[in-house]
């Protein structure tokens, strides 16, 4: 049968651009990249037997380094590999071995999970010298190895297009595609855990009903097996196959575009968290199934002294090269296909300073980002860097174009309120959007991402919750993950019956989520901090594929509660332009105020006994130029005034309200409360307001 189907194929040449597998309705053309390669053959696979080659095809075109070959007749659902020949020779950088079958790097979608085998290893792994790295391990990985498959890329957007939600009334959501839905009692089982149950109408009411305008995806590239995370990309151009319910022979690609059909419907933009900074096949250890075996020295950083030592800025064994223009190339070949043929509204970078680095260190100025500066297809989208990697912290660095994860957002917010010193003065510059670190340069409030939580780290009920991480789960004997010495329990971690912390840290929540969704800024929420949901004090969850990582869905009367908060708090940010500003504030825009009622001032942010401060916002002295709609502080056609009191002392404080009027404030957001108050209610009659300890409130005036 292999014999028969040889004989049935026709080849040509073919060309080298597109590089991947692309199906033109007649036959598919191949194009692989490969500077330093000897040979390159193509291997075909049968579909119902995919351990069985049904024929290997030598490449013998090579246009600018592009092997390329054409096959008439050739369809998608065909499954495909190469082995590429070329010198084993650490010392200089190449790890070729003919024996491996690798992955197409533009593949569209790749058809078995990947589960480690032996035989992907390159190296002698039965020795335990130190270089056994330079003995090729000769075990044909063929019959095991994960296979490229040829797609049909045709599907039916029914006029789908990019819904550009402006940035400063964007409110994402960080979700992983199948902790999400897991255990969701309302969607069909075979559908859980998948892109499908993202799509789902139970999923979809869940999304609008809190108010998210998008939902950040924890990486959906293919990524290997021992991560529930999935930062181990081996495939930037094919959705996770492990996701779709479907089926992974290119199921997965039209099941992950029917989800974004239908969030994009409901008015809900889809973000991508992607990791092209590094791949799963780690240092000279790792498995070879794809780059490595390619061309690992044209993929990767290499130590110019010792290329046989890959750079590491990721803490992953391996950086990819993104000064070598056929690898910059490959990244954004795989953005731009992600927003034109996927539609995808935007991008979260992982570790995005290691993909700014020039040859020597990290900074504005690199081909990645002059390449994404000059893009015309990437300027319809938003992009967002984690501006750090393992070796230098750029958060405020980052070109114009880009909004980044303000870890100085989290880190301050965290600190003030369990109540250290010497907070004031940087906290007030996090809750106007950070215009110390986006003021300066034509940048605004909505390049700062603001998070007090991120699937990296506690989560928001654990962080009230427990002093110290708790992560002996993950097998790591608890050396993994940061222990942050939080010391604001009480001596109290974890499940309590003591009312008095459960209240605390009930009020701990609320504060977080009031500062968060009243900041200037974009605000990022972490999937399950909307109800409480707890990975019981593990702040490294990366391996934990099981309910300690996962939604639960059956809430108790506190969890239900503080839903309503939170998805008060959002309607409640939407209400009030004043809250998500495209500008920064300037004074008389805006006034800090003490408990005192007088103007604070610079001494007392230098204080570092100052944890309680109010802020006014004046909706009638706003620029004509920041409208949209109404007037930005308008609602309906009454200008309003905004106070958020602040108290993160640890005894109740009284707080002189100024003076406006016989309107009078009314207490909208209350932290010792679950009630947000969306109408107007009656007036706060009194000059003045006890604000209790570790509390926020806001209050709001209508001039008539």
């Amino acid at each position: 049968m292999a014999d028969e189907f040889e004989k049935s194929l026709l080849t040509r040449p073919g060309d080298p651009y597109p590089r991947g597998a692309h199906f033109d309705g007649i036959g598919t053309n191949f194009a692989l990249f490969s500077e330093n390669a000897t040979a390159v053959s193509l291997c075909l696979y049968d579909a119902h037997q995919p351990e069985r080659e049904l024929v290997r095809i030598p490449l013998v075109e090579r246009t600018e380094m592009i092997w390329h070959i054409y096959v008439e007749g050739l369809k998608p659902g065909q499954l495909y590999g190469y082995r590429v020949e070329g010198p084993h020779d650490p010392a200089n950088g190449h790890y070729f071995n003919s024996s491996k079958l690798l992955l197409d790097p533009y593949a569209r979608a790749i058809h078995a999970p990947i589960v480690h085998q032996d035989a992907y290893l390159g190296y002698d792994f039965t020795s335990a010298a130190h270089d056994r790295y330079l003995i090729p391990n000769q075990i044909d990985s063929g019959p095991v190895a994960p296979k490229s498959v040829v797609i049909d890329p045709s599907f039916d957007w029914e006029e789908d297009r990019h819904l550009a939600i402006p940035s400063h009334r964007s409110v994402i959501y960080e979700l992983h595609v199948k902790g999400f839905s897991q255990q969701h009692p309302d969607i069909p089982e075979a559908l859980r855990g998948s892109y499908a149950a993202l799509a789902h109408p139970e999923s979809i009411r869940y999304f609008k009903k809190l108010g998210i305008t998008a939902i950040e995806l924890m990486p959906v590239h293919q990524f290997t097996s021992e991560s529930y995370w999935g930062y181990n990309t081996i495939g930037f151009f094919a959705p996770h196959n492990g996701y779709a319910s479907s089926g992974m022979r290119g199921q997965q690609v039209t099941e992950f575009k029917q989800m974004v059909k239908a969030l994009h419907r409901a008015g809900i933009e889809v973000i991508m968290d992607v990791v092209y900074n590094h791949t799963a096949e780690g240092n000279r250890f790792g498995p070879t199934l794809m780059l490595r075996g390619i061309d690992s020295r044209s993929y990767y950083r290499v130590v110019e002294s010792q290329p046989e030592f890959y750079m590491d800025y990721t803490g992953t064994g391996n950086t990819l090269d993104l000064t070598h223009p056929r690898v910059l190339q490959m990244v954004m070949d795989s953005l731009r296909y992600w927003v034109s043929e996927m539609h995808v509204d935007g991008f979260r970078f992982d570790l995005a300073t290691a993909l700014a680095r020039d040859e020597t260190q990290a900074g504005r100025v690199s081909s990645f980002l002059d390449a994404v500066a000059q893009d015309p297809i990437l300027t319809r989208v938003k992009l967002i860097a984690e501006p750090w990697d393992i070796h230098s912290y750029q958060v405020g660095h980052f070109p114009v174009r880009w909004a980044e994860w303000n870890g100085r957002f989290r880190d301050t917010v965290r600190s003030f309120w369990k109540g250290d010193e010497g907070q004031a003065q940087e906290m007030t510059l996090r809750l106007l959007g950070s215009p110390d670190l986006y003021g300066n340069d034509g940048r605004s409030p909505t390049h700062s991402i603001n998070l007090i939580t991120a699937h990296d780290g506690f989560t928001l009920q654990d962080l009230v919750s427990y002093n110290h991480k708790h992560n002996q789960a993950n097998g790591e004997d608890n050396r993994d993950g940061h222990d942050h010495n939080l010391s604001w329990n009480h001596g109290v971690e974890g499940p309590t019956d003591d009312p008095a912390i459960l209240e605390l840290r009930e009020r701990q929540k609320r504060n977080f989520l009031m500062t968060l969704f009243l900041s200037q800024g974009v605000p990022m929420l972490l999937m399950g901090d909307e109800y409480g949901r707890t990975q019981r004090g593990n702040n490294n969850a990366y391996c934990q594929d099981n309910e300690i990582s996962w939604m639960h869905w059956q809430w108790n009367k506190e969890q239900q509660a503080l839903f309503a908060f939170t998805s008060q708090l959002i309607a409640l940010r939407k209400a009030y332009p004043l809250l998500s500003r495209r500008r920064f504030y300037q004074p008389p825009q805006l006034v800090w105020l003490r408990n005192d009622g007088l103007p604070l001032e610079a001494e007392d942010l230098q204080n570092p006994h100052t944890r309680c401060w109010g802020l006014l916002l004046d909706g009638s002295t706003v620029d004509e130029q920041d409208r949209e709609g109404a007037l930005i502080g308008m609602q309906g056609d009454q200008p309003v005034l905004l106070l958020w009191i602040l108290n993160a002392y640890w005894e109740e404080l009284t707080f002189d309200l100024p003076p406006v009027g016989p309107a009078g404030w009314e207490i909208v957001v209350d932290s010792t409360s679950d009630q947000v108050t969306s109408q107007k209610g009656p007036a706060q009659e009194a000059s003045s307001l006890v604000v209790p300890a570790r509390s926020s409130v806001l209050l709001r005036n209508h001039t008539d």
